[in-house]
């Protein structure tokens, strides 16, 4: 490999002439950038121009070079110059420093400690040079792309830089936001294996991608009981996300503190020496994550509604115990109300399962939302994020962990009248406080102007691929605080899987290609789709009746699915669900239902239609292409 030669001093030799030609000097120098009047004609070989995108050093003296980047090259009519002359101008954003100690191996710096004259010289960095500025792989560095400029030049990440202290993935649909998420995940999979992931996933797109290290959870393998929920998130599933009227919300901030008391008595009735308890003893509160039953909620606003006289206040407790009483006996709900009369302290086998404590070899935890119904998600993500984040509290930081969320402006908007205040609070707890007790976060969206700016500002590292809003580039060049913002001017421009990275975890602002995954690890969304599909020349009623078996069963509870018959063929009964485990047992999650059996699809679809690919996702979620 050439070694790094700057200038006339390499450092091997004390005196070498210069190898590569200067290409221009300084005419111009600011705090965080400089001018260069290009001296060099353009050349049919690429890696000698000075283009934009390239890195150039200026030659401050023997032992230091400025190392910038070129963010922009325009011509400039010279009026003093002989004859009217004209000069190409180069603009550089001013990124660190290469030293050359008297002895020692040169290294580089971020920020600038020597600043350069009117004058002096400046040359293109070879690849010995750009070596030297990325460095390589180590223990806690990672390979996740290589630069654009320059294929051979490998970019790291720094592992702990990146997660502890938070880092974001923007971008719009089909720039390869979800492929580059998946590499980021790996390798930090790879390089901190007792590092626990949670991984939020909208559209149930990352399953192929972690292969047997994740744990996959969907409304069919996952219990979140109902008492785990806090006082506003429990309001959000029992009014089915419409506003609460405040005699609503007095009368359960009223008895579900009771109905947890009641439980606790009868807990404790089961033993020889039970003694009757004050209720308001107990120091409960709504918000307190231990186990009551519905039975016992119900009977209470029963009670108090047989007191009242004004007949208007007694319709206002009939309409909420029926609307309870509807959720409770919603089969999608099963996931929160299964065995929501018989109870049991469940929470120490769900949060070893949720957060893979131990983790067993799967350190991460994948939660699929597409099957949860829609007017909880926002309920579902605020329990999941607060039980993190507390988690982490209580036990501080003993076990650390990563949160990742798909599609966060959904979850923290910016405007704050939108979305669901519990969840907000959730996220934005663990951007401003999650580092001190091992909570960090990940946050991956494709309209950055639509986050709440307060959380996005927390992630010190950032991820930008092409962003085709005009607001959410504004955005991006709003919050960005790092002295070289104007390299976010290549943001339209990006290609498929190309990224701006910046910030705590790289070593300096570049633009990089994502690795490309093979096609069999990718995000879903990546790896299917197509316009080209003649599966809807060949579908049948066969098929519209398989279609319509699986539609129906995603809407009824895991123990039920397949009741529904189309009639228009005969299969073999469902295969019965297995048993619910003992609360003491450590859940595990139902093998996923093979699509090629019959059972809840009464044909393969891919046997009926033609050109029809394989089905892919879990519990043989298939895909018509």
């Amino acid at each position: 490999m050439e070694a790094p030669v700057i200038g006339n001093v390499s450092p091997t030799t004390s005196a070498s002439p210069p190898p590569r030609p200067v290409i221009g000097q300084v005419i111009s120098i600011s705090g965080a950038h400089a001018e260069l009047n290009l001296t060099v004609e353009r050349t049919a070989n690429e890696e000698d121009n000075a283009t934009v995108g390239k890195f150039a050093g200026i030659i401050v003296n023997s032992r230091a070079v400025i190392i910038g980047l070129i963010s922009e090259v325009k011509d400039r009519f010279n009026q003093a110059g002989s004859g009217g002359e004209r000069q190409s101008i180069a603009r550089l954003e001013l990124i660190g420093e290469i030293k050359i100690p008297a002895a020692g191996q040169p290294g580089f710096q971020r920020g600038i400690n020597n600043y350069p004259k009117i004058g002096d010289g400046a040359l293109l960095m070879n690849e010995s040079e750009l070596r030297l500025i990325y460095g390589g792989a180590a223990s806690d560095r990672a390979h996740i792309g290589d630069l654009q400029q320059n294929k051979n030049i490998g970019v790291h990440i720094n592992i702990d830089d990146l997660v502890s202290r938070h880092f974001a993935v923007l971008g719009t649909t089909g720039v390869g936001k979800s492929s580059g998420v998946a590499v980021i995940l790996q390798k930090i999979l790879a390089l901190r294996p007792n590092l626990r992931i949670f991984l939020i996933d909208p559209h149930n797109e990352y399953t192929p991608c972690f292969g047997d290290r994740a744990q996959v959870f969907s409304p069919r393998n996952v219990r979140l009981p109902f008492w785990l929920f806090n006082f506003e998130e429990t309001i959000e599933v029992f009014l089915g996300g419409r506003s609460a009227i405040e005699e609503e919300v007095e009368m359960l901030s009223e008895v579900i503190p009771l109905a947890k008391a009641a439980y606790l008595q009868y807990r404790a009735d089961r033993g020889p020496l039970a003694k009757k308890r004050d209720p308001k003893a107990t120091g409960f509160t709504a918000d307190t994550p231990v186990p009551y039953r519905l039975e016992d909620l119900l009977a209470l606003l029963d009670e108090r509604m047989g007191k009242l006289e004004n007949r208007s206040s007694r319709l206002v407790y009939h309409k909420l115990m029926t609307r309870i009483q509807t959720v409770r006996n919603n089969p999608r709900y099963a996931f929160m109300f299964e065995n929501a009369n018989i109870g049991g302290d469940t929470m120490v086998d769900i949060l070893a399962q949720l957060f893979r404590l131990p983790p067993d070899g799967k350190p991460m935890s994948i939660m699929q939302l597409a099957g949860f119904p829609a007017e909880v998600i926002d309920s579902v993500v605020s329990v999941l994020c607060r039980m993190a984040f507390d988690f982490g509290l209580w036990s501080d930081g003993a076990a650390p962990m990563l949160l990742v969320c798909e599609e966060a402006h959904r979850y923290v908007p910016a405007d704050s009248k939108l979305g669901f205040g519990p969840t907000r609070r959730a996220l934005s707890r663990i951007a401003k406080e999650g580092r001190k007790y091992g909570v960090y976060l990940g946050l991956v969206t494709q309209r950055p102007s639509e986050i709440d700016p307060t959380i996005i500002s927390q992630c010190n590292t950032l991820f930008v691929m092409r962003l085709s809003n005009d607001r959410d580039q504004a955005y991006v060049r709003a919050a960005t605080a790092d002295a070289t913002a104007n390299i976010l001017s290549f943001i339209p421009s990006l290609g498929a899987r190309e990224v701006i990275a910046f910030g705590s975890g790289v070593a300096v602002p570049s633009r990089i290609q994502f690795n490309e995954l093979p096609a069999a690890m990718r995000p879903n969304s990546e790896a299917t789709g197509s316009t080209r599909s003649e599966a809807g020349a060949s579908m049948d009623r066969d098929v519209i009746c398989s279609v319509i078996e699986r539609w129906r069963s995603a809407t009824l509870s895991h123990r039920n699915a397949g009741e529904f018959d189309t009639g228009e063929s005969e299969a073999p009964p469902l295969e019965a669900a297995p048993a619910a485990p003992a609360a003491a047992t450590l859940r595990q999650p139902p093998p996923a239902v093979d699509p090629t059996r019959q059972g809840l699809l009464k044909r393969p679809l891919d046997a009926v239609v033609s050109g029809a690919g394989a089905h892919n996702g879990p519990a043989g979620a298939g895909r018509l292409r």
